[in-house]
């Protein structure tokens, strides 16, 4: 079985690299000339060069696939502005889908996002029904999801065969570029106060990618699949990941009102000023909020196991710490 992988120097992509081929599966992995291939370090793959966002470049890719997985995507939305979220998301994955079509390749497994699902009610989880419910500035990055789950439905009613998978927040190895897994090491340099009152939903990327591979092979075509293991308040997640780094738990819940009188002079510093800062005026705002959601149907459907949040918490800090990331004292 010959598998294509989109944005396989990423988080998930790389991890799926590695999935595939342990299954037995023989992969191409999709990169551009200039991506670094740090990710996808002692993996067994097959190159094939080309950018998502240049249809020509596609077509000698998928020659012979049976299965793509699109995983390519702008994920650190807020390190990135608008126009090329919507680039890679939305109009790759046009691109993409319209070379499957062409070269006849028997699924596409589409890599979503809970974020298009939208913002839960405080405390209350969101399934596969949902529809995103935010204003597109307010979240692009999940506005983005959105857009690109439209274009898979118009590719279905043309004829090809896509499932889509809906990953919550990710941790792991392989997240070389600090996307979700960036906390586990910010924790580890220095003693965090406080935590946001909100709360997220997370999930081990090799649980991820088992989830992919199962849609791939029994997933209901045209259907979502959300992929999460927890739920769980920042307390609880903060509060694991210091035990893990060997750091003091957070003390402090900051009230909703701060987080929302922050998240102006954020947008203010990394918009109209033109700086970059960690984190993005929607994120703190959203830190409020619990994006909580439930994995039921991708249990029921296509077996989905989770391991404990506290397991691969301690797997991905050993993984930093292995590779020079942070060392033992917390220090990059």
């Amino acid at each position: 079985m010959l598998a294509l992988v989109t944005g396989a120097t990423g988080f998930i992509g790389a991890n799926l690299v590695e999935a595939l081929t342990e299954r037995g599966w023989t992969v191409r992995a999709l990169h551009r000339p200039s991506s670094s291939l740090k990710a996808l370090a002692g993996l067994r793959y097959e190159s094939a060069i080309g950018d998502v966002t240049e249809p020509a470049s596609l077509g000698a890719a998928m020659a012979g696939v049976d299965i793509v997985f699109h995983v390519a995507a702008v994920a650190d939305y807020w390190r990135s502005d608008a126009g090329r979220m919507m680039r890679v998301n939305v109009d790759g994955a046009r691109n993409v889908l319209q070379a499957a079509l062409d070269a006849g390749v028997r699924r596409v497994v589409f890599t979503s996002s809970c974020a298009a699902l939208g913002r839960p009610p405080f405390g209350q989880m969101l399934d596969e029904r949902a529809q995103f419910n935010l204003q597109p500035h307010e979240f692009p990055y999940g506005y983005s999801k959105h857009l690109a789950e439209q274009v898979c439905r118009e590719f279905i009613a043309r004829g090809l065969d896509v499932v889509i998978v809906n990953p919550a927040v990710v941790f792991g190895p392989r997240d070389v570029n600090l996307i979700s897994s960036s906390l586990i090491v910010e924790v580890a340099r220095r003693d965090i106060p406080f935590v946001p009152p909100g709360g997220v939903s997370v999930v081990d990327v090799a649980d991820v990618c088992a989830g992919h591979i199962a849609a791939a092979e029994r997933g209901a075509t045209g259907e979502r699949y959300i992929l999460t293991g927890e739920n769980l308040t920042y307390r609880q997640l903060f509060d694991i990941v210091a035990d893990v780094v060997g750091r003091p738990r957070p003390r402090l819940e900051l009230p909703p009102v701060v987080l929302k009188a922050a998240a102006l002079p954020v947008d203010l510093l990394n918009r109209r000023l033109g700086r970059k800062l960690p984190v993005s005026g929607e994120q703190v705002r959203f830190a409020a909020e619990t994006f909580w959601f439930d994995p039921g149907k991708a249990r029921r459907e296509l077996g989905l196991t989770t391991r404990p949040i506290a397991e691969t918490i301690a797997r991905t800090y050993a993984w930093y710490v292995q590779h020079g990331y942070i060392n033992a004292n917390g220090k990059r």
